[in-house]
């Protein structure tokens, strides 16, 4: 007996489903009890599931795909990144371990640095302890991306570029930019080389895997020349240039600083004047954690917030117990007077995290001093404050001048 066509049993079901929407209905403008509701509801799930099953596979995922965004544009909180931190009772916080300044892990496995500061911060706000941090390595830049996305870790605090490609495809969301920086190089002072005009054939040492990689290369070809390209991590790429196998180092210019400051040669090298890309370096979360990435991204406002205003480690407790102001205390999260405490909307943490913060670490300009100091000048460069106190401002020539700035507390 010849069975029907693959078309002719999909006419056959559709008649069938067709006649069983129709009763169903029937039954439905015919009694109105709840039991025959639900037997409506399973008719027609029953049918949309026939259809998916007669469906190619891969218009199956072509639909998948085509829902994926409208969810995603919804805009409906997806992440509980926050709930999981304070279930656990640490943050883990991706930070680079090989650079000395913003990351780096000593012989008896301490880590310190700038961007360390903020993991202190964020776990002070969240969790009320500054200790309860693992800090997850992430000096690979090729894979720090890949620990955010799997979730070995809860943030990125690692010299990290915000750009509009790891925003849009790796699903990185970043927060308040905490550091402004701009590629450079770094050369011996007695290689002659004074620009990047003077680098044809050059042997360069650059990173793999980083926004500094693809700028030498468009760099390069924008200028006409050839170089002799040199990857690696960051640790064995400046390793191989401080020890003369490539002709010239290639990083952010606060990376290149934070190498040669520590050598006991320094003298023999110097930074080139000229800058040759943007790169604002910022925590990262996973995107759609929208909870989360306010936190952290109003703890990094808050720290800039307490220098412009003049809260430090050691005034924030006093400050707090007879605030001069109600902008000092709706930040630090208690009553001004016989007002009440401003919550802002922050359900997933109590009034006082940023207060909790800045005892912990001290505000923004705190950090800095403390992590880099002279070995990256701040005064004038665009990590100064874009509005310092009138006791700590300084005249800057044409251009010059800090952008650093935190939005509205209110």
């Amino acid at each position: 007996m010849r069975l029907p066509s693959l078309k002719g049993r999909r006419l056959v079901s559709a008649l069938l489903f067709a006649g069983a929407a129709l009763v169903a209905g029937a039954v439905i403008g015919a009694c109105t009890s709840d039991e025959d509701d639900q037997q409506a509801q399973a008719t027609e799930q029953q049918q949309q599931q026939m259809e998916q099953q007669d469906q190619p596979a891969e218009q199956q995922q072509q639909e998948q795909q085509r829902a994926a965004p409208r969810a995603q544009d919804s805009g409906e909180p997806r992440g509980n990144t926050i709930q999981l931190v304070q279930d656990r009772g640490t943050l883990k916080c991706g930070v680079k371990q090989t650079q000395p300044l913003f990351g780096f892990r000593d012989d008896q496995g301490n880590v310190t640095g700038f961007d360390i500061e903020f993991c202190k911060a964020i776990a002070a706000a969240v969790l009320k302890d500054a200790d309860a941090v693992e800090y997850v390595d992430a000096s690979d830049a090729s894979t720090r991306f890949e620990l955010l996305a799997d979730g070995q870790i809860d943030i990125l605090i690692r010299t990290t570029t915000i750009t509009s490609s790891r925003d849009m495809e790796l699903d990185v969301d970043f927060a308040q930019t905490t550091f402004y920086t701009g590629q450079g190089f770094a050369v011996r002072k007695d290689s002659g080389i004074n620009s990047t005009s003077d680098m044809a054939n050059a042997a360069i040492c650059v990173q793999t895997g980083t926004t500094t990689e693809q700028n030498v290369a468009d760099h390069f070809t924008d200028i006409g020349l050839d170089y002799e390209p040199t990857g690696g991590l960051s640790q064995d790429v400046a390793a191989a240039f401080f020890e003369g196998r490539c002709d010239v180092l290639t990083a952010d210019a606060s990376d290149l600083a934070s190498r040669i400051v520590v050598r006991d040669d320094a003298d023999d090298y110097k930074i080139l004047p000229q800058i040759i890309s943007k790169e604002p370096l910022a925590p990262g979360v996973r995107d759609y954690d929208s909870d989360w990435k306010d936190v952290v991204n109003w703890v990094v406002h808050g720290l800039i917030r307490a220098e412009e205003i003049g809260i430090t480690q050691a005034n924030v407790a006093a400050m707090a117990s007879n605030p001069p102001n109600t902008e000092v205390a709706r930040l630090l999260g208690v009553p001004f007077g016989d007002g009440e405490v401003a919550a802002l909307g922050f359900d997933v943490v109590d009034a006082q995290f940023i207060q909790r913060a800045i005892a912990a670490v001290g505000n923004y300009g705190e950090i800095y001093d403390r992590e880099i100091g002279n070995a990256i000048p701040r005064d004038c460069t665009l990590n100064a404050l874009a509005r310092p106190l009138p006791s700590e401002a300084v005249d800057c020539g044409p251009g010059e001048g800090g952008i650093m700035y935190a939005l509205p507390y209110r």
